[in-house]
């Protein structure tokens, strides 16, 4: 399969020094990846800013904001088969950005926010025959917020986990479907990256690959 992934935070910038992101590592995008690989699938990832170096054999497009994100996405996805989409992107940037370093001034500021563009919605209404997989951490109302998801963006599976995933190694997570949710134990992110690649790899039907 052609695979494509988006992983990472973005950052959107107020000043030259300031930004708005999230404490996403980019560890999950970088697993999925590797296990794609693995499976001798050609792999796209679009991440945002990360510490860890590209995976071996994976074409790696970085990436700083949302809008750069969702340009690289959409260049890649026309040839791709698979989306899976676990980046934490802002949802919002400054409106303006200022040039250099913005001096402290009053004591209480506003800050004018935009949206950005929604990448997994707008994959979503140009699906074709792709799988589209998408994650959502929630802090609460999580499989009803996840469902949503799934059906607003038009999506295969939802992978849901909690903010404790941000930077960790080991999370829990529960896969999202149409029909149902399967929770799955804490493991690493290696290993749930493998467990979806096993879920996409095979025939419809059967057991979780997890073996939970």
């Amino acid at each position: 399969m052609r695979v494509l992934i988006t992983g990472g935070p973005t950052r959107e910038y107020l000043d030259d020094v300031r930004c708005l992101t999230n404490p996403s590592s980019g560890r999950m995008g970088m697993e999925l990846a590797r296990a794609a690989r693995a499976r001798k699938h050609a792999v796209t990832l679009v991440t945002g800013p990360t510490a860890f170096p590209d995976p071996a054999g994976v074409r790696v497009v970085r990436v700083t904001s949302a809008r750069e994100m969702a340009a690289a996405v959409a260049k890649a996805y026309p040839r791709c088969d698979v989306l899976i989409a676990s980046a934490a992107v802002s949802d919002y940037r400054p409106r303006l950005r200022k040039a250099g370093k913005v001096k402290k001034g009053p004591a209480r500021a506003t800050l004018e926010l935009v949206a950005n563009p929604d990448i997994l919605a707008a994959c979503g209404r140009k699906k074709g025959r792709r799988v589209l997989v998408g994650f959502a951490l929630e802090s609460r109302d999580g499989l009803k917020n996840a469902r949503k998801k799934l059906l607003a963006k038009n999506l295969d599976l939802v992978v849901l986990n909690d903010p404790g995933s941000f930077a960790a190694e080991r999370i829990g997570a529960t896969f999202v479907f149409a029909e149902g949710a399967e929770r799955l134990p804490k493991m690493t992110k290696e290993k749930l990256a493998g467990v979806i690649f096993e879920l996409l790899d095979r025939p419809h039907g059967g057991e979780c690959a997890c073996g939970c």
